[in-house]
């Protein structure tokens, strides 16, 4: 799903809300959530899943074309983590065929 469809979604469930007023409901909420980590906070949707800013610290590499070694510097990845109805909703259906979405 991308952020378009999830608009569509939630102006057809909603059918009070404006098209436009709907695409800023999820602009708001996805702006507060990549706010929130900016600050290095944690982010937790209840039933849904966690969003954490974890630390990578600097390391050697190698460039995988030639194998010479490389510095690889700091930085810092988000990470998100599935929260349990999550999980159970997409192992207990039956319906998600890993195969088929590879």
């Amino acid at each position: 799903m991308i952020r378009s469809e999830l608009i569509d979604i939630l102006a057809a469930r909603n059918p009070h809300l404006y098209h436009q007023d709907a695409g800023r409901i999820v602009d708001t909420i996805l702006d507060d959530i990549a706010s929130a980590m900016e600050r290095g906070e944690r982010v937790e949707l209840r039933g849904f899943g966690t969003f954490v800013v974890r630390h990578r610290p600097s390391r050697s590499g190698r460039n995988p074309k030639n194998g010479t070694a490389v510095f690889v510097e700091e930085k810092w990845v988000s990470f998100f983590r599935a929260g349990k109805e999550i999980k159970e909703r997409i192992n207990d259906d039956g319906k998600f065929d890993a195969a088929a979405n590879a």
